[in-house]
């Protein structure tokens, strides 16, 4: 059998999130072929690892060379050297780019590097960086490939980033969507429990500025039924999201349990799931949501008007109003039988487009034809 292959994964955050829980699932499928090791930009954010399945050989590193930071030939030089004894280097959004810049600047002996990009911060959801689009640019010429999960992202990285068509590979995320159809106990989210004539709303985000959960407070605050309302995810936001559901006089049916591992054996608890961030491509979660067969209240952000049925189109607001987002979540919870019938669409276009299968797939050739061994995670 041949020796598993040494993968890097330079992250800005290994909170879980969605291109974390991206990663780690194909950390799962890789299986032995692969042995991991995984840098998190921000040292102490390390929830995504709690997703990693047993058996998998992965090691957390312990105090790496910084990746981010004023551009340094020495900090480029001592990243280059931690890199290089791998056989493939994966490097994940804008913290993480000076893995690739790295390459750029110290070439030889350098293992291959695949960079993905899945989004912007609060910093530039409503306009990106000029110079950090520059920055892109200039190292990216270093990168074997460029992963992009979206239309729009695939759109920014040809024309803003620059980037040549055999370089830019778009990726659709993809979630085990047969999972989400087994039965699931209400036990699987601590704390929750369900009365008589209550209509659940839940969402799962990394407690951040960007996913603004407090919109989604206020509202489901303002919605005029009786309703619940779930956010599943850990975060720094926490207690002005837990503020928020305090002034809006609802915190007695707001629950935050903190992260849960394994979204398939709690995600059918909820009867609508709802999204309120300022900035998204190809949320995963929607997927997982559409999986497991519900309707889908968000703004028309990114990919989510592409990715939904067409039965769910009504239901995404053309602004993140909280009245315009508030006034969908209140008819889709005052229509049961509508509300399940549009969710039963959403995971019928789930099964077709969004199957983990393809994904990984994808994944597994993109980087074994980086690293000249095309079938070596296969």
């Amino acid at each position: 059998m041949p020796a598993p292959i040494r993968i890097l994964h330079l992250h800005s955050s290994f909170a879980l999130g969605g291109k974390e829980a991206r990663a780690v699932r194909l950390m799962n499928a890789f299986g032995d072929k692969a042995r991991h090791v995984v840098v998190s930009g921000v040292p102490d954010q390390l929830g995504a690892r709690d997703a990693i399945a047993k058996g998998i050989a992965y090691k957390i590193a312990q105090n790496p060379p910084p990746l981010t930071g004023k551009p340094s030939v020495a900090r480029y030089e001592a990243i280059a050297r931690f890199m290089a004894r791998f056989d493939l280097v994966l490097t994940y959004n804008w913290g993480a780019v000076d893995g690739v810049m790295a390459r750029r600047v110290f070439p030889k002996g350098s293992p291959p590097v695949v960079h993905h990009e899945d989004g912007f911060n609060s910093d530039e959801a409503q306009r990106l960086n000029p110079v950090r689009n520059m920055y892109r640019r200039f190292a990216m010429p270093a990168a074997h490939a460029l992963v992009v999960p979206s239309a729009r992202l695939d759109h920014i990285a040809r024309k803003v980033w620059k980037q040549p068509d055999h370089r830019v590979h778009r990726i659709v995320n993809g979630v085990a969507v047969e999972r989400y159809a087994q039965k699931v106990f209400p036990a699987a989210i601590p704390g929750f429990k369900r009365k008589p004539g209550e209509i659940v709303i839940g969402t799962v985000a990394g407690l951040r500025e960007v996913k603004d959960l407090p919109l989604l407070v206020r509202a489901v605050g303002g919605v005029a039924a009786r309703v619940r309302l779930v956010i599943v995810g850990e975060g720094p936001e926490r207690q002005t999201i837990l503020g928020a559901a305090e002034a809006m006089g609802i915190d007695d049916t707001t629950l935050l349990p903190g992260f849960l591992p394994d979204p398939w054996t709690y995600m059918g608890l909820f009867d609508i799931f709802a999204l309120t961030s300022q900035s998204e491509q190809q949320p995963i979660a929607v997927i997982e949501a559409m999986a497991a067969g519900l309707p889908v209240v968000a703004p028309r952000l990114g990919d989510i008007p592409t990715m939904l049925s067409e039965e769910n189109l009504h239901y995404l607001s053309p602004d993140r109003s909280e009245v315009h987002l508030r006034d969908r979540l209140q008819v889709l919870a005052q229509h049961p039988d509508h509300c399940r019938y549009v969710g039963l669409k959403n995971r019928e276009r789930a099964a077709e487009r969004f199957d983990e299968r393809m994904m990984i797939a994808a994944y597994a050739r993109l980087y074994g034809e980086a690293m000249g061994r095309p079938d070596a995670l296969t």
